[in-house]
């Protein structure tokens, strides 16, 4: 049996929690992957994994063993890597989920620029607004607006996001300005919400003066795009960041309401799993992502 391919497997198998899933990412027949699962568990002696009809679990020495074995699956690919013969592009497939209005407004049209410098990566990319599971969905790192919660990600900083209250201005004749945060609370306002704005803490601050903002809320959305065409018919109070306001504001369709307030600006982070691969390919893509977000989103410092 070759142990590379059957590490690799196993590798792919814990990550993905499925034999068919794995088999898919590696380009492999189902049959193969169980295969080389069950000469590796055959090769050591132990149990790797638990099968059920629908859901495979590690074991307690397989687990153990995956942390050894994905340590020396990155530390083989750093060696081949180095080596002077071998190619100085990076190469290979990278699977990115983003927030669906950072990918249309900064990552799709920049994307050009990356396949420039880097021919030889094949990028699959998520565009949505929903929480990704990395592992069970074999991805290598997302985007996320707002604090990392989950303790089991490596988070890294990539950016700071101003933030700015916005309205149309049909929903500005129709309903009035409000001049001040507080008229946010008048029983004609509306306001439409962001599904995960509960992670943000809407605070406004102005010489002092702090104000938590709430409202009456008409709509609840859970996607950036729609969330954005809510506000720009009318329907309601909007809080974006200003990446993805500034071409309405500059074609008139949103107007900034409390422009002399201020929010705390949104940290954006990449995330990965610390038992994902350290892949050439995923370091160089969060060094030019972060150049991109520092030249059009990020606040300045």
């Amino acid at each position: 049996m070759d142990k590379f391919d059957c590490m690799r497997a196993f590798v792919r198998v814990v990550e993905t929690g499925s034999f068919t899933k794995a088999a898919d990412t590696l380009g492999l027949s189902r049959t193969t992957v169980t295969q080389l699962i069950q000469q590796l568990e055959a090769h050591l002696r132990i149990k790797l994994l638990n099968r059920t009809t629908r859901r495979v679990n590690v074991t307690n020495d397989g687990a153990a063993y995956y942390e050894r074995v994905v340590r020396l699956l990155t530390e083989l690919s750093d060696i081949e890597n180095s080596l002077p013969s071998a190619s100085t592009s990076p190469r290979g497939l990278l699977r990115v989920d983003v927030p669906s209005p950072f990918a249309n407004i900064i990552l799709v049209p920049a994307l050009p620029d990356f396949f420039t410098r880097f021919p030889d990566i094949q990028l699959e990319l998520g565009a949505s607004d929903r929480k990704v599971d990395l592992i069970s969905e074999n991805v290598d790192c997302v985007v996320r607006g707002g604090e990392i919660k989950e303790g089991s990600l490596i988070a890294r900083r990539v950016g700071d996001l101003p933030l700015g209250v916005y309205a149309a201005p049909s929903y500005l004749e129709k309903f009035g300005t409000p001049l001040h945060p507080k008229d946010l609370l008048d029983s004609h306002q509306r306001i439409v919400n962001y599904r995960w704005s509960n992670e943000f803490p809407y605070l406004m601050h102005k010489a002092g003066e702090r104000f938590g903002i709430s409202g009456h809320s008409i709509l609840e959305i859970d996607d950036g795009n729609a969330y954005i065409t809510a506000g720009l018919i009318g329907l309601g109070v909007l809080w974006l960041p200003e990446y993805m306001a500034k071409r309405h504001i500059k074609n008139g369709e949103l107007v900034r309401l409390f422009s002399d307030w201020q929010f705390d600006s949104m940290p954006l982070y990449v995330a990965y799993s610390p038992n994902r691969y350290a892949s050439k390919q995923l370091r160089v893509f969060i060094e030019w992502i972060t150049h991109l977000i520092a030249q059009h989103a990020s606040a300045p410092q």
